[in-house]
């Protein structure tokens, strides 16, 4: 005999399944059932304890918890303990927002084990609730023991894998540039950095060449605050670059740049007239330059300009790319490979340090005005605009990163790469793209 359904009350269904499941112990009775099977061990990604869950994490554990069931009614023993992730920055970040912190130097003045605490406890309470809100949903897993990042059998583990690493001589400290939040005053990996459109400088400079009346060479940056830790320029060796007597406001000038990008380099300055007198291979520009913030940046008179090759230089802007090694990754490279002088005048806060001479003790993205009016007084700007663009932030705070030279501690997985490769093929990957 059919009857008829009645309204479906979905928090009732729930209230009443969680009663059930409680009264008679349904996950535990399951795991004990379980027990003698084979073993099918789960290790959870732990959520960082910093909020309420959302969609994202509830998703991510609805999807797992169907997994676990679907191995459990298949006769396996599933192995499940819980995880939750409560040491680093996105705890901190969400701590010092509650302390009404703007920056390390409050860390500072607080005292930094009274903060430490403060981060235990703020993580330990926000575990307890977003505990409640996974068993809502109905995900079983092991919430009785779970394993938790500021326990110190985890530290230990995590210092027990260093140790190892530098038994094997795989750790190894060393100076790169890297991703840097001067807010948060640390590296972020690649994977961290969210990108997002913002509205930056897009300015022509001309850089004085040396022993060559009025002669420069035109560059192009959105990042007119690392002009003063200018070490090089670097020129792709197969363009055509080109000699241009150019004029505006009958002014003449000399100016050097790509030859296929003459024409809109020209259109920028707003030159009325122009001649090519020569040119040139770029594996044949050996050019000498000077320092265009010398005046403002006295150490950058102690250092050579000179332009080199690269073959990260596109057919794009000028054609010359501005090269500071202390503050861009190909840069870098090329200083190491040329043994050029990493020059980094910027500290871990994001302000210029005493080497950046005037401009010490600015901040350096509020530096960009300042350095394109010191360029601009001394004829060194050729044009001067504005680019929105796609550019990196930090994931925990949302502050524009920079590239900063630091020294950094590296695993050496390159010495371990075909090994690594071996493993991956006995590993099962869903999809099989992965």
């Amino acid at each position: 005999m059919l009857k008829e359904a009645g309204q479906y009350d979905a928090k009732s269904l729930e209230q009443k399944i969680h009663k059930l499941w409680d009264e008679i112990d349904a996950y535990s009775r399951v795991r004990e059932q379980r027990v003698d099977g084979k073993k099918f061990f789960f290790v959870d990604g732990p959520p960082y304890t910093t909020g309420r869950i959302h969609l994202g994490t509830a998703w991510n554990k609805i999807i797992k918890d169907s997994i676990l069931r679907y191995k459990s009614m298949n006769g396996f023993h599933v192995l499940d303990r819980a995880g939750w992730d409560m040491h680093g920055l996105p705890i901190e970040v969400k701590v010092e927002g509650v302390l009404g912190f703007k920056s390390k130097k409050d860390i500072e003045k607080y005292g930094v084990g009274n903060f430490v605490a403060k981060c235990k406890e703020f993580a330990l309470s926000h575990r307890d609730e977003m505990t409640l809100q996974f068993q809502n949903l109905g995900v079983w897993l092991n919430w009785k023991d779970p394993y938790m990042t500021l326990r110190d059998e985890y530290i230990e583990a995590a210092w027990w894998t260093l140790k190892k690493a530098h038994e094997k001589n795989l750790l190894e400290r060393g100076l790169r540039v890297v991703n840097w939040c001067p807010r948060c005053e640390t590296a972020i990996a690649d994977s961290e950095v969210e990108y997002s459109d913002v509205s930056d400088p897009s300015v022509y400079i001309k850089f004085p060449v040396a022993n060559e009346e009025n002669t420069f060479i035109v560059i192009w940056t959105t990042t007119p605050w690392t002009i003063p830790a200018n070490i090089a320029v670097a020129v792709h060796p197969s363009f055509e670059y080109v000699k241009v007597r150019a004029a505006r406001n009958e002014k003449e000038e000399i100016l050097i740049m790509a030859k296929e990008l003459l024409k809109n380099v020209l259109k920028q300055g707003r030159y009325q007239k122009s001649e090519i007198l020569e040119t040139i291979l770029g594996e044949d520009l050996k050019i000498e330059y000077k320092a265009p913030l010398g005046h403002k940046v006295p150490k950058q008179n102690t250092f050579p300009h000179n332009v080199y090759m690269a073959d990260f230089v596109t057919a794009e802007n000028t054609g010359c790319v501005h090269i500071a090694p202390g503050h861009g990754i190909d840069d870098f490279e090329l200083g190491m490979k040329y043994k050029l002088p990493i020059f980094c005048p910027v500290g871990p806060d994001g302000k210029y340090t005493a080497e950046a001479g005037e401009y010490k003790g600015m901040h350096v993205r509020e530096a960009n005005k300042v350095v394109l009016d010191d360029l601009s007084e001394k004829d060194l700007l050729l044009a001067s605009g504005k680019i929105l663009h796609r550019y990196g932030h930090c994931w925990r705070c949302k502050t524009p990163i920079i590239y900063l030279a630091t020294e950094q501690w590296f695993l050496k997985v390159t010495d371990l790469k075909e090994k690594m490769l071996e493993e991956i093929k006995k590993v099962k990957w869903y999809p099989d793209w992965a």
